[in-house]
């Protein structure tokens, strides 16, 4: 069936999408949208791939592009033309003038610029055109965007380059639809300037070293790629669009500088999983209508921990595509929201005192044919890629832990809501019993699941997995994937992967070598698994301290794992460092993922962002506490002055007002000597970004900590109509029944 659709069909869409279904917590009632679209014809109705290109293509030309696309062969560049030709036919049939290059620069977010199809026809009018030429490269500006120095600012040229690997999409926004096409994003000099041109080369790196895993075992027949799937768990917070407005610290830094706890949090657990309300799920439901029409498998959705905080889950996809996806749903999630009177917020740490948001990463392995690497199975080959995770983890859990490092997850990790700084190894039962096995040298059996029995005949038998889930644990295997818990929620899971690839990638090459070595042509499968055995079970036993199966909250665990040497980088400027060594530099150069002056920029930027976010986020709370709170503050003072001074003239004994009088005072002047060392500390000058980091650290944050110690304590005594901002109670609770 047919997946083009009309110019008026795209035109009904916009205004389904625009309709905000049960505005303002109405209880109006909705007939049940038509799902059978959604499932149907209309899924992935706007990426130019699936029925649009085998329509469109000519069979040689399609059979070229889907060589690259599957099987990661070399573009043809005779083939530009044509799929550009086709690419543009249907994007006017879906109601598009302009097209974007869409790329992911080193800010975190994504960039695209508008061209359109209009050119000159030579006779004096007007013509629809985008070339071959247009659809491979683009020109953005490449020194507009954080580059590490690897560009000056009159270095301006940079260039976009087609990713065909991740299908070409249309947006509609404000009515205007737009053809998108996901590209890199380099310098004049080739250097990359982005976040997919790494990944991609992590991506062929990992491919390598897993295809030579699959021929040491003769498996590798009929495969042509191995490639890492991920899926994202996003989870957000939604406010009320009206208290948002009345948040500066919310509109400009995404989360709250100051607020006092509402006397509810998440205490009786009553929110999570919970009914959904239904002017959320009305946002839920346009979210994944229109995740489905940019072919993006949404698939769980469901209430959060904490109260306002909601979690939206996709099917596993190729990393690739899926980090390009995960970028697109957090956009439509912000869109969407406002379009319901409500905004997104994707921070990891919006309330203090309240949980928090991450991504989990899930991450697996899989061939081309379908075979997913990571699913246990009773032999060695299962355990030559375990054992190379393990020994990744363990070689490299500083650097894993420099990719989620930043000022917002600096807030959440290690709390008892995420996993702690230090990087670990959640084996569970099963793989567990198996790594003990193997490291024993004994021959080795899967552990099998059971069935409980829930006491009722009426109750089906539930069969129990093999392991249980550890939800403290920052890298966890839960069935046939890893878990990496620890990234935070408004990242770009783009770098986080591509440095989760890499190192594996590594360690894949160092276990291939060795049994490349070991085994012998002419060996006999016995003679065989016996070499392989014995190289498996010495990395094992050299690595494996990096597993550990109990509480990663616990004060014992950051003992014994400082007794086992695993790092343990508490906050950015500790983390980023990591990625500065030569033993970072070499890994990144051999395996072709990032030359050192590529990695030097990316520390550069990371120590930038971090220290401009948290500078940020200082002058706003200082702009809140001078115009907004020490006002509302010093009314307040007045009206009870004045209620002392006249008891006090009627004399009348008002101990009461006086100690309240006395505790304003002490609160206000403490308040202002915070304010204080926040100017100081912003307006000194400095050299060295990375010293700054530090300092922002060590003094910067502390002193912004005790500013908002200090106001959350007089929100607790300043009457509710005199207070300037939307407390906890109505931001959390307020405006999403």
């Amino acid at each position: 069936m047919s997946t083009t659709r009309s110019h008026q069909t795209i035109e009904m869409d916009i205004d389904n999408f625009g309709r905000y279904r049960a505005m303002n917590g109405s209880n109006a009632s909705y007939a049940p949208r038509d799902v059978t679209r959604e499932f149907g014809e209309d899924y992935g109705s706007r990426i130019f791939a699936g029925n649009v290109i085998q329509r469109r293509l000519a069979p040689n030309v399609l059979d070229k592009l889907e060589r690259t696309i599957h099987f990661g062969t070399k573009l043809d560049p005779e083939i530009a033309d044509e799929v550009a030709a086709a690419m543009k036919d249907w994007a006017i049939e879906n109601g598009c003038t302009h097209y974007c290059h869409w790329f992911q620069p080193l800010t975190g977010a994504t960039a695209e610029k508008h061209d359109s199809f209009l050119s000159f026809d030579g006779r004096g009018g007007v013509i629809a055109e985008f070339t071959g030429e247009s659809l491979v490269r683009g020109e953005p500006d490449a020194s507009s965007f954080p580059t590490g120095n690897i560009r000056d600012t009159f270095e301006a040229r940079g260039y976009t380059a087609w990713d065909p690997t991740s299908p070409a999409f249309i947006t509609i926004n404000g009515g205007e639809a737009t053809l998108c096409i996901p590209t890199v994003f380099v310098s004049w000099t080739g250097e990359s300037l982005d976040q997919k041109t790494p990944l991609l080369r992590s991506i062929e790196a990992l491919n390598t070293h897993a295809m030579r895993i699959l021929k040491s075992f003769g498996s590798a027949d009929g495969i042509h790629r191995v490639t890492s799937t991920l899926g994202c768990e996003q989870e957000y917070f939604l406010v009320d669009e009206d208290a948002w407005s009345e948040r500066p610290d919310l509109m400009l830094c995404g989360r709250t500088l100051l607020g006092a706890d509402s006397p509810k949090g998440h205490q009786l657990d009553d929110h999570y999983f919970g009914s959904i309300p239904h002017r959320v799920l009305s946002f839920m439901g346009d979210v994944e209508e229109r995740l489905y029409l940019l072919g993006i498998p949404a698939k769980t959705r469901h209430n959060e921990v904490a109260p306002a905080q909601f979690e939206l889950a996709p099917l596993f996809e190729s990393t690739n595509l899926a980090c390009d996806h995960q970028m697109l749903t957090m956009s439509v999630l912000k869109n969407v929201a406002r379009e319901h009177g409500m905004v997104c917020l994707i921070h990891e740490k919006p309330f203090a005192g309240v949980n928090g948001s991450g991504k989990h990463n899930n991450w697996s392995l899989s061939t081309d044919s379908g075979k997913n690497l990571l699913s246990p199975k009773s032999n060695l080959q299962f355990l030559s890629f375990v054992t190379a995770v393990v020994r990744a983890i363990d070689l490299h859990a500083d650097m894993l832990r420099a990719t989620v490092a930043n000022a917002a997850n600096d807030l959440r990790l290690g709390a008892n809501e995420a996993p702690p700084a230090i990087i670990s190894i959640f084996a569970g039962h099963l793989l567990q019993f198996m790594i003990d096995e193997l490291i024993a040298g004994k021959t080795i059996q899967k552990a099998e699941g059971s069935f409980m029995e829930l006491g009722s005949e009426s109750l089906p038998k539930v069969e129990r997995h093999a392991g249980d889930r550890n939800r403290t644990s920052p890298f966890a295997f839960t069935g046939n994937k890893f878990e990496f818990r620890a990234v935070g929620s408004q990242a770009s899971v783009a770098w986080p992967n591509t440095v989760l690839n890499t190192i594996i990638a590594e360690s894949l090459d160092h276990i291939a070598t060795r049994i490349e070595e070991a085994v012998e042509d002419g060996m006999d499968d016995a003679a065989r698994n016996a070499a392989i055995m014995t190289i498996l079970q010495d990395v094992m036993k050299t690595h494996s301290r990096v597993v550990f199966n109990g509480d990663n909250y616990s004060d014992e665990w950051k003992q014994e794992a400082e007794r086992r040497g695993l790092p343990n980088l508490r906050s950015t400027p500790d983390a980023l460092p990591a990625m500065e060594t030569d033993k970072a530099k070499a890994l990144f150069d051999a395996y072709n993922v990032l030359s050192d002056s590529e990695l030097e920029a990316r520390v550069e930027v990371l120590y930038e962002s971090y220290v401009t976010v948290c500078e940020i986020e200082a002058r706003t709370q200082m702009m809140m506490l001078n115009t907004m709170v020490l006002p509302a503050v010093a009314r307040y003072q007045s009206e009870v002055g004045e209620s002392v001074a006249a008891s006090n003239a009627a004399g009348v004994e008002s101990a009461a007002m006086k100690s309240r009088l006395e505790e304003l005072v002490g609160l206000t002047a403490s308040l202002y000597g915070s304010i204080q060392e926040l100017d100081a500390f912003l307006s000194a000058e400095f050299d060295c970004v990375k010293q700054r980091a530090v300092d922002i650290r060590d003094t910067l944050l502390p002193a912004m900590e005790r500013a908002r110690t200090s106001c959350d304590a007089l929100e607790g005594l300043v009457p509710a109509d005199l207070w300037p901002l939307p407390s906890y109670t109505e931001l959390l609770f307020g405006g999403l029944a």
